[in-house]
């Protein structure tokens, strides 16, 4: 994987603006499919990262009709039963990947925590705050941000919470 030319996404010009130091992280888009934790923990190897210190960014829809944002590791599953018990919902459901973009502004595969149309609740899993920095997309493909994660989550108003599948 080949570095891509560093240009600035929406998300990097928000990190500069509040003055949140961050590190772009930039690479080629040579497997797929995106969104996938097989896809997550190729981009966090090809970048020499450790994908426990990756997050994915996963949209869902609560019982209420709200929508929520959790930020998972890369290799990890999200258990909607406690994404649901997380944000006080009954029950919560990924959305459509057809709603993504008018709901987010970001496509699948490239969608950030920051920078969305509507800054929706997030929750991050509690594993976040473990490391000095985390990994997350830079809101396209094939870009990053490496940050670290007290900052992010208090640009985000987000919480954090015990929601992936348990290794069983």
């Amino acid at each position: 994987m080949a570095k891509k030319k560093e240009e600035k996404t929406n998300v990097m010009r928000i990190l500069d603006q509040k003055k949140i130091p961050y590190t772009a992280r930039f690479y080629e888009d040579s497997q797929g499919p995106q969104g996938t934790r097989e896809y997550g923990v190729h981009v966090a190897q090809a970048l020499g990262q450790d994908p426990r210190r990756g997050f994915k960014t996963l949209v869902a829809r609560g019982a209420s009709q709200s929508i929520y944002v959790f930020e998972v590791p890369v290799a990890e599953n999200l258990d909607l039963k406690k994404a649901a018990k997380a944000v006080g919902e009954k029950s919560v459901a990924m959305l459509h990947q057809k709603e993504l973009l008018p709901l987010t502004g970001y496509v699948h595969g490239g969608c950030s925590p920051i920078g969305m149309k509507k800054q929706y609740p997030t929750v991050f899993h509690r594993t976040a705050l473990d490391y000095e920095t985390v990994y997350i997309s830079a809101g396209k493909i094939g870009a990053q941000v490496e940050l670290a994660p007290r900052a992010l989550l208090d640009l985000l108003g987000a919480s954090t919470a015990d929601i992936v599948v348990d290794q069983g």
